[in-house]
């Protein structure tokens, strides 16, 4: 069965969790952009906890667009406060050293649309973690069937995780002062894991 997931910005780890064991996944483009989702935000763990960094969006033209018609605006410098934000964030961390040019590369594009720079940064952050699985948008708003997992809901922080979408806790740098943070999003495992990432998301002895 192939996972069907929302486009999220630098996703949480259950969407990777929800890729464990799967060759291909696919991404839905046309369902309605809704706000307070992961479609433009992620959550990092900064020195007092949960921190949310969120891509402004330029205002369509109706009040319901397809996320694949979804504007980035850029009227002012978002790209520069949140890498700014990660690299406070992680600067500590084993790993940011390693990886943080390879994000570098894909925000000095600066994309139009949110899917893609969604879809660009979800590929390099599989590639990272070394897992082979092949990302394909939809053509149209895809509709349950037999041969589809339906992932969608987990584009909504409030949506509660099952067992097989919570991941072991693994180290992070602040978890002294702020105890383990759940469900981050995937770079603070990548950051902080590096490429122990995988046997994570595997739930596979370090």
């Amino acid at each position: 069965m192939t996972p069907l997931l929302c486009s999220a910005y630098l996703p949480p780890i259950s969407f990777l969790l929800a890729l464990n064991g799967k060759t291909t996944a696919h991404l839905e483009c046309f369902d309605n952009y809704n706000k307070q989702t992961y479609r433009n935000r992620c959550i990092i763990a900064g020195p007092n906890g949960p921190l949310t960094l969120s891509i402004p969006i330029e205002k369509g033209s109706s009040p319901y667009q397809q996320m694949k018609d979804v504007r980035i605006s850029n009227h002012f410098d978002w790209v520069r406060s949140h890498l700014t934000a990660l690299q406070s964030a992680y600067m500590n961390s084993p790993f940011f050293i390693f990886y943080k040019d390879d994000f570098h590369s894909i925000f000095d594009k600066k994309h139009t649309f949110l899917f893609d720079l969604n879809l660009e940064l979800f590929q390099k952050i599989i590639e990272l973690i070394d897992i082979e699985v092949t990302l394909s948008p939809t053509y149209s708003y895809s509709k349950t069937d037999d041969d589809i997992i339906d992932f969608r809901s987990l584009i909504d922080p409030n949506y509660p995780l099952v067992d097989d979408l919570t991941i072991t806790p693994y180290y992070q740098v602040f978890q002294h002062k702020t105890g383990f943070l759940p469900n981050l999003s995937i770079v603070d495992l990548l950051f902080n894991m590096g490429p122990e990432s995988r046997a994570v998301l595997l739930n596979k002895e370090l």
